[in-house]
């Protein structure tokens, strides 16, 4: 596992302040890595893997296609079968019986066609057969993006100082080679005249591949790092909330917490309409009243029953006021524990119902602040502002809703149901009971004649006008 973790040392020091130590094999390893075999096409590049094969299975030694996606691994499975070669096609559906036939893998004259992620884990054992014939031949039908995934492949076979060789098979028309230039390779084979089935075998185009490879891991690395700058900024943000939330599902008793938010919702609405040293003839009550009535609903704040006359003054006044307004919103209830479960159950739904919209805007913003770098301006510096910005304002606004939400719930009386029949008489047999009422008059029919004489049908005559008078 060393091995392969190597080619992400990088990433394991920069991200997790972690070494890579590359533990050394048990045995030396005789394997065989070959060059990559280069190809115009993909066809050309699947008819000679199934050539490579077909020579290897003559031979008797066992041979590991290993392939990035599943159709991939059907589409050779179907050559193969046309070329009269058995084989077992794994694609990670049925891990049990998997690791068995990966194990078995070893054996002499065994091809097995298997997706990168079929059988990991499991050990292939040769026989002695099998290692006369050369060991396990690993054939890689495409580069992965990443090296590590690759070497992998090829640690398959070589084990415990065993004989094997591993060679992968490239086209110009594969992921990789396109996002890297392949036009140029194509024009330059074109240019050699290089005839249809043609195999380029060099350590130039090998390093060049793996220099693609490593590219795509740099650029992937960058945005794994990238996203774990930007969500340290929330992780700070949930660890705060989720104190929060322990707090009130531990059950602790969150009256000082209510009234420290209701006396700092005072003061903030004082802040942000009157200015420090301001007149008392400059304040703008009505805004004042506008801004602090619908969450806490004190008697509307005029000039007349200002106490005293200063900012600090009016700021003491409705402290004192808004308390006392919440300790008699307290006496409505019968037991104290009631109100204390209320602000328990209405401070917790705030507080989910706030995240969650905070972390849907949290995910627009990111979406959108790299266009922050066309103005110069660092990203992820910009996102941890207006991140800060933004976890405020969500703060004041479960501070401000938790407090309103206490100030205008109600005690919901009990109301029993009255008994509506009630048995008159003083019997208790049936025969006390009330009779039930009969009709009077004889029921008219829509098609009996009317009463009235004139010959028509009821439903015709005074049927039609109400009925008879």
């Amino acid at each position: 596992m060393t091995g392969t973790a190597l080619t992400e040392e990088q990433e394991f020091r920069d991200i997790y302040a972690l070494d890579v130590v590359e533990v050394p094999t048990n045995e030396p390893v005789v394997r065989k890595d070959l060059q990559d075999a280069v190809y115009k096409t993909k066809k050309e590049k699947y008819e000679a893997v199934v050539e490579a094969v077909r020579k290897a299975h003559e031979k008797g030694q066992p041979v590991l296609v290993g392939t990035i996606t599943i159709e991939t691994s059907e589409l050779l499975s179907k050559m193969l079968n046309k070329a009269g070669i058995q084989h077992n096609v794994l694609n990670a559906k049925f891990h049990e019986q998997e690791a068995e036939i990966v194990a078995e893998a070893g054996k002499h004259g065994a091809v097995t066609i298997a997706t990168n992620m079929a059988g990991r884990g499991t050990d292939i054992k040769l026989d002695e057969e099998a290692r006369a014939a050369g060991g396990l031949k690993i054939v890689g039908t495409e580069r992965h993006e990443s090296r590590r995934i690759d070497n992998q492949l090829r640690g398959r076979s070589g084990r415990q100082g065993d004989p094997g060789e591993s060679k992968f098979y490239i086209s110009l028309e594969d992921d990789l080679m396109r996002l890297f230039g392949s036009e140029r390779l194509i024009s330059m084979f074109n240019t050699l005249g290089i005839p249809e089935g043609q195999e380029i075998e060099h350590k130039a185009l090998t390093k060049a591949i793996e220099s693609a490879q490593k590219r795509i891991e740099e650029n992937n690395f960058g945005i794994r790092k990238n996203l774990l700058e930007y969500d340290a900024v929330n992780n700070e943000q949930r660890e705060i909330i989720y104190k929060e939330r322990r707090r009130v599902l531990d059950g602790e008793s969150l009256r000082d917490n209510i009234y420290k938010m209701i006396t700092d919702i005072v003061e903030e609405s004082i802040d942000t309409v009157i200015g420090d040293g301001q007149n008392i003839d400059d304040w703008d009550l009505k805004e004042l009243n506008e801004l602090l009535l619908p969450t806490v609903p004190l008697k509307p704040v005029t000039r007349g029953r200002i106490t005293k006359k200063s900012k600090d003054g009016l700021k003491q006044q409705l402290k004192e006021e808004a308390v006392a307004l919440y300790e008699e919103k307290e006496t409505e209830f019968p037991e104290a524990e009631t109100i204390r479960e209320i602000e328990r159950v209405i401070l917790l739904k705030v507080i989910d119902r706030k995240w969650m919209d905070h972390i849907d805007d949290m995910d627009q913003l990111r979406q959108g602040i790299g266009l922050q770098a066309y103005g110069q301006r660092d990203p992820k510096v910009e996102y941890k502002m207006a991140g800060y910005d933004m976890f405020n304002e969500m703060m004041a606004g479960i501070k401000e809703d938790t407090v309103r939400l206490l100030f205008h719930v109600h005690v919901q009386e009990k109301v029993e149901r009255e008994q509506v029949a009630k048995v008159t008489g003083t019997n208790k047999d049936d025969s006390a009971k009330k009779a039930p009422v009969k009709r009077a008059a004889v029921k008219i029919r829509p098609n009996d004649l009317c009463p009235c004489g004139s010959g028509k049908k009821y439903k015709n005559c005074h049927g039609a006008q109400g009925g008879v008078e």
